[in-house]
């Protein structure tokens, strides 16, 4: 039988399952193309509000009744806002698919945006707590960093003053323009019968209250209008930039990184390799130069975000004051190292054989497996048999890899970002990542955009 089925109702909603006969639970899914990159700057949050929002009743469910129904399922239900999709999702016992559906499609489709002014504030907490996190104000500051004044750039969890000033006329408008039939996958994994989910989001559409209006969008913004869509479809200013905000943490927090590959980039595979090499393990360079061997930090790790038309590669590292230098010293040369010689026969065996272990272990769970269906449709993406990724993976050499890190860890690509107590102690701290590199543009807190040498 084929690993997943593929279902597209005649509104435009996409319906992909895959059966697992072995468990007696089903992973479902709502998957909606609209995020962050979507909005306007004044919009900057809507996203993530109207998320939190679908939580806040429906026209046949209360709030509070919607909490009800899933702790007497035995399950959770969740959300999530990244910079291209939105999310809700379950995972409940086989017997109660059905209603689990009603509820979710009813909380997709169906906001009445209750209970405002609570939710806001919530959101508004969550904003704060990101504030007061330097390692996660650190990736945020990367992302300005890499992509400048572009969508990608901007924390998808938005701004405190346009959350503050949101009003439910507003989200309904989001909601409608977003929202839309051809826009949603629904994706469900483990003990679930195709058909009957077809059928479940065929009666969904029927009621009434849900809008089959608007024309078929492609791409990661969808049907977005206007100046957001021109904006998130425009190329990024990838110039390198250094960000730095001063705060009283016991640590540095610093992230190094610049543009990456979009999703469909066929050197993705290799890209996950490199990764693994360079510091995605606890047997990779950084891992064990600046951890294990020099005792410089307690977290270290590359990573990789890839997006509809473009991606961002990048390390973070958390290290005490009298520390800073000498880790940075050490990633300079392991950045270095990685461009002239990205992985010995040994190595790239083991992060090949790690990645491989990782994705196949990941797919004994139903979430995992129902979130790569939602995600791939979503993205326009081919969901590719297990055997065949391991057949990519399997395909990578080093001559893939040099050409790789040649181009994404040179030191003139590579944007800065910190967070710490001294702003002329990190500028000097970061000197060894500027190696050949020309004058980087600077971004303080409060000043405008400025080039410095």
């Amino acid at each position: 039988m084929p690993e997943h089925q593929t279902t597209t109702l005649e509104n435009g909603v996409r319906v992909v399952t895959e059966r697992l006969p072995s468990v007696r639970s089903v992973a479902l899914g709502f998957w909606i193309r609209t995020g962050s990159v979507a909005e306007d700057e004044d919009q900057a949050g809507i996203s993530h509000l109207l998320e939190h929002m679908l939580f806040r009743g429906t026209d046949r469910y209360g709030s509070e009744e919607i909490d009800q129904i899933f702790d007497a399922m035995g399950a959770e239900v969740n959300a999530g806002t990244d910079k291209e999709a939105t999310s809700l999702y379950t995972r409940v016992l086989d017997r109660h698919l059905e209603r689990a559906f009603d509820v979710m499609g009813d909380m997709v489709w169906r906001p009445r945006f209750g209970e405002l002014e609570a939710e806001r504030e919530v959101v508004l907490e969550e904003i704060a707590m990101y504030e007061d996190d330097p390692q996660d104000r650190v990736f945020d500051l990367l992302g300005e960093a890499v992509f400048g004044r572009h969508p990608l750039g901007r924390p998808v969890i938005g701004t405190a003053d346009v959350v503050a000033a949101a009003t439910r006329e507003q989200l309904s408008s989001f909601h409608a323009e977003r929202y839309l039939p051809h826009s949603i996958v629904i994706a469900a994994a483990g003990s679930v019968d195709h058909d009957d989910l077809v059928a479940m989001a065929g009666a969904a559409a029927a009621r009434p209250a849900l809008s089959l209006a608007g024309p078929a969008g492609a791409g990661a913004v969808g049907a977005v209008p206007g100046s957001a869509r021109r904006a998130a479809e425009a190329p990024p200013d990838f110039a390198r930039r250094v960000r730095f905000l001063e705060k009283d943490t016991e640590q540095y927090h610093v992230c190094i990184g610049g543009a990456g590959m979009a999703h469909d980039d066929e050197r993705r595979f290799a890209m996950r390799v490199l990764e693994g090499v360079l510091g995605g393990t606890s047997s990779s360079r950084l891992f064990q130069e600046v951890r294990e061997r020099r005792g410089l930090a307690y977290s270290v790790f590359s990573f990789s975000n890839l997006y509809a038309r473009t991606g961002e590669v990048g390390l973070y590292l958390g290290t005490r004051p009298e520390n800073l230098g000498e880790a940075l010293s050490v990633v300079a040369a392991e950045l270095e190292r990685c461009v002239s010689d990205p992985a010995e026969e040994e190595e790239l065996s083991r992060s090949r054989e790690n990645l491989k272990g990782r994705v196949v272990l990941a797919l004994e769970s139903t979430s995992a497996r129902m979130s790569r269906l939602g995600a791939s449709l979503l993205s326009g993406l081919p969901i590719l048999p297990v055997d065949e990724v391991i057949e990519r993976i399997d395909a990578v050499g080093v001559t893939e890899l040099a050409e790789l890190a040649g181009e994404l860890f040179t030191a003139e690509r590579l944007s800065v970002a910190g967070v710490g107590p001294d702003r002329e102690a990190f500028h000097a701290a970061i000197e060894p990542l500027s190696a050949g590199a020309p004058a980087a543009r600077q971004l303080s807190d409060d000043a405008p955009e400025q080039v410095t040498a």
